[in-house]
C-alpha cells in the first residue's frame, strides 16, 4: 500500500477470497439463467398472445415482468392492473427494513418525543424522513448494481482498519438493539398479563427456529401484518383532536431547542429512523434475492415506499401521543405509550398496542441479528443466506444464534425498559454517521456503480444530510464527555 493510501485508509479493490469468489460465480450464473429463462418465457408468451390478437400481445408483453427462481425453474408472475397486486409483488427488503425501525425502541422514542416536546420535533422528523429515503435508496442501489452487500463493498474498497471500524460500530449498536427487541416483546406480553420470564425464551426459540428452518420469509410477512396494528396511530392522531394549526406550523417551520434533552432525543430519533442495520439488511436482502440492475426500478420503489410509510407512521405516533399526554415529560412505561391509542380502541388500547409491539419487535428481533450476520459474513467472504442450511452457512447462522441468545438473556435481567429502549437509539444515532459516510463514498464512486453513481444534485443533498447527522452526533458526544468533567 502506498504512503498516500496508508494516510487516507483507502486502498484499491481487495481480491475476493476463494469461498466468496465461488459464491459470486454461483450468483452470476443464477442471474444469467434467470435472465435467459425470463426472456425465453416472455418471448413465448408474446408470440402466443400475438396469435390470439394484437391487444392480447400488448397486454402480456407489458405486464409479465416479475420473475422468481425456484430450483432452477422459472415462475412468471403476471402483474394485474390492481395496485394491491403490484404492492404485494414489490414488497421486499426495503419495506421490511424500514418498517422494522418502528420497533419497541422506535415506538418508545417517538412516543417520548410527543410526551416530552409535544409537536416540537415534527419538522426535525421531516428532515429525518428525507435522509431515510436517500439512504435507503443508496443502499438498495449498491446491492442491485454490484450484487454485493455493504460489508463486502467496504472490505473491498477500504483498508482493513476501516472495515474493522465499520463492523465494530455495527456489532456494538446491534447488540444493544437485540436486547431491546426482546425486552419489547416481554413488555408487550406484560400488558396482556403474561410474564416476560416465560415469553422471552419462547420468543427467542421461535424466531431462531423460523430463520434456521427455512420459514423465515413467511414469518417476515406475518410479523409485518401484525405490526400493521400501528396503522391505528394515524387514526388516533385524528380522533385525538390535536391542535392542527400547531401540527401544521411545526411540520412546516423549523423549530429546534438548544437543550441537551432535545439534542439527546434528536439523536435518538435519527438512530431509530436511520438505523445502520436497516441499510445493511436492505442491501444484503436484494442481493440474497438475486436482484440485478434490471430489478433496480422495483427495488427503488420498494425502498422509497417503505421509508415514507414508516416515517408517516412515526410522525403520527408523535402527534397522537402529544394529543393524549403531551407536556407530561419523558415517557416512563409502555402503558403510557398505549394511552395514545385510546381514541381508537378505548379500553382495548393496551391490547392493540401490545399486538403491534409484538409484531414489530419480533420482526426487528430477527432482522437486527441477521444484519450483523450478513455484515460479518460478507466481510469474511463466506456463504450467507437465510435459505442455506446450518452446515452450509455455519458462520452466518452461528452469529445469528449467538446474538439471539445474548439478546434474550440480557432482556431477562432487571433493566428499566424505557431507559434501555431510548438509550439504544441514542447509541444507534452516534454510530449511524459512520455507516452513512461509507454509503455516501461508495455511491459516489464510478468504479463501484458505473453509470448508476450519484448524480450531482443527489450527491449534494445526500452530503448535507450526512454532515447534519454527523454534527448532531458529535455535539451529543461532546456534551456527554464534558458532562463527565462537570462542564456544560
Amino acid at each position: 500500500m502506498s504512503s498516500e493510501q496508508e494516510e487516507t485508509g483507502v486502498q484499491g479493490p481487495v481480491p475476493p477470497s476463494a469461498p466468496e469468489a465461488a459464491g459470486n460465480a454461483k450468483r452470476t450464473q443464477r442471474r444469467a439463467r434467470k435472465a435467459a429463462a425470463a426472456r425465453a418465457a416472455r418471448a413465448g408468451q408474446v408470440a402466443g398472445s400475438q396469435a390470439a390478437g394484437g391487444g392480447a400481445a400488448r397486454s402480456w408483453a407489458g405486464l409479465t415482468t416479475l420473475t422468481q427462481i425456484r430450483l432452477g425453474g422459472v415462475r412468471l408472475t403476471r402483474v394485474r392492473r390492481s395496485r394491491i397486486f403490484l404492492f404485494l409483488a414489490i414488497l421486499g427488503p426495503g419495506v421490511v427494513a424500514a418498517n422494522a425501525g418502528n420497533d419497541a425502541a422506535g415506538i418508545a422514542t417517538y412516543a417520548s418525543a410527543g410526551s416530552q416536546f409535544i409537536y416540537r420535533t415534527l419538522f426535525f422528523m421531516v428532515l429525518v424522513t428525507v435522509a431515510l429515503v436517500l439512504v435507503q435508496e443508496m443502499a438498495v442501489r449498491l446491492g442491485t448494481y454490484t450484487g454485493k452487500g455493504l460489508a463486502a463493498l467496504i472490505r473491498e474498497q477500504f483498508s482493513l482498519r476501516f472495515t474493522a471500524l465499520a463492523l465494530g460500530c455495527v456489532l456494538l449498536a446491534n447488540t444493544g438493539l437485540v436486547v431491546s427487541e426482546f425486552a419489547g416483546i416481554g413488555a408487550a406480553f406484560g400488558l396482556l398479563g403474561v410474564s416476560r420470564y416465560i415469553i422471552i425464551p419462547i420468543a427467542a426459540v421461535a424466531i431462531w427456529a423460523l430463520v434456521l428452518f427455512g420459514s423465515y420469509r413467511y414469518a417476515e410477512r406475518i410479523f409485518l401484518v401484525m405490526s400493521l396494528a400501528f396503522l391505528a396511530y394515524p387514526i388516533a392522531a385524528i380522533l385525538g383532536h390535536p391542535d392542527w394549526s400547531q401540527v401544521g406550523l411545526n411540520l412546516a417551520v423549523p423549530h429546534f431547542e438548544y437543550s441537551k434533552a432535545y439534542l439527546l432525543l434528536g439523536v435518538a430519533l435519527i438512530g431509530t429512523t436511520v438505523s445502520p442495520y436497516m441499510q445493511l439488511y436492505a442491501a444484503a436482502g436484494v442481493v440474497d434475492k438475486g436482484a440485478d440492475p434490471a430489478d433496480y426500478p422495483r427495488a427503488r420503489i420498494d425502498a422509497i415506499a417503505g421509508a415514507l410509510f414508516a416515517c408517516i407512521i412515526s410522525i403520527t405516533i408523535i402527534i397522537a401521543t402529544a394529543a393524549a399526554i403531551g407536556g407530561t415529560g419523558p415517557l416512563t412505561s409502555a402503558s403510557e405509550a398505549a394511552r395514545a391509542l385510546k381514541p381508537v380502541a378505548g379500553p382495548a388500547a393496551e391490547g392493540l398496542f401490545a399486538l403491534g409491539l409484538i409484531g414489530a419487535s419480533a420482526l426487528a428481533g430477527a432482522i437486527v441479528p441477521l444484519s450483523s450476520s450478513y455484515a460479518i459474513s460478507e466481510a469474511v467472504g463466506v456463504e450467507r443466506s437465510v435459505s442455506r442450511r446450518f452446515t452450509e452457512a455455519r458462520l452466518f447462522l452461528g452469529l445469528f444464534t449467538v446474538q439471539v441468545i445474548i439478546g434474550a438473556s440480557l432482556a431477562l435481567t432487571h433493566i428499566n425498559l424505557i431507559s434501555l429502549l431510548i438509550g439504544t437509539q441514542v447509541l444507534q444515532g452516534i454510530v449511524t454517521p459512520v455507516i452513512l459516510v461509507y454509503i455516501l463514498i461508495l455511491t459516489n464512486r464510478r468504479s463501484v456503480l458505473g453509470k448508476a453513481v450519484n448524480k450531482p444534485v443527489f450527491r449534494v443533498v445526500a452530503s448535507i444530510c450526512v454532515v447534519g447527522i454527523s454534527a448532531m452526533s458529535l455535539l451529543l458526544l461532546g456534551s456527554t464527555i464534558l458532562g463527565f468533567f462537570g462542564i456544560g
